[in-house]
């Protein structure tokens, strides 16, 4: 049986840091399966999920908590087995916002408020095409429960958009 660490790691950006954590898994049987990594604020930030055989689970976890001294700051979890998707359709939305906070606090409630669960999100701050003013930018993968109509978390989503001034685009996922 195979066990998933998944990782979480922060460090001073340098070239290398993805090759050290990948020399470190492969060195210790491990397969780099899923991953999301992003330069921060002058850091560099990232999280992966490693496949190793049981019998290796403890050996690579010490030799990852051994890169501390590379400078990085890590995290460990041990993932558990999925059992698979629960009911419910998947949706696509992205938005568009004039930077402020709260915009993730508002769309995440709503969210919670019906049920769904993020799946996966990725956000950013980037500064309009004309007029440079800062502008949030987020996609996101969420699962609606099957008690939840997608139309009815449609409307609660772009009614709280309308109050926003966000763009909002939800589309269902095959």
């Amino acid at each position: 049986m195979n066990v998933s660490l998944i990782v979480t790691l922060v460090g001073e950006d340098r070239p290398g840091l993805v090759n050290t954590l990948a020399e470190c898994a492969a060195a210790n049987g491990a397969n780099w399966l899923d991953s999301s990594m992003a330069h921060l604020a002058g850091k560099f930030a990232g999280i992966v999920r490693l496949d190793t055989a049981e019998a290796n689970a403890d050996r690579l976890e010490a030799a990852l908590r051994g890169l501390s001294s590379a400078g990085l700051s890590l995290s460990i979890e041990r993932g558990t087995p999925t059992a698979g998707a629960v009911g419910g359709e998947r949706i696509h939305m992205e938005l568009l916002a004039h930077d402020r906070p709260g915009i993730v606090r508002d769309i995440s409630s709503v969210l919670a408020q019906h049920g769904a669960s993020i799946d996966r999100m990725d956000s950013a701050c980037e500064s309009a095409s004309f007029s440079g003013e800062a502008m949030f930018r987020a996609e996101l993968d969420v699962c609606v429960p099957g008690s939840v109509s997608p139309a009815q978390l449609q409307a609660a989503l772009e009614s709280l958009a309308n109050e926003l001034m966000v763009d909002l685009k939800l589309e269902a996922k095959g």
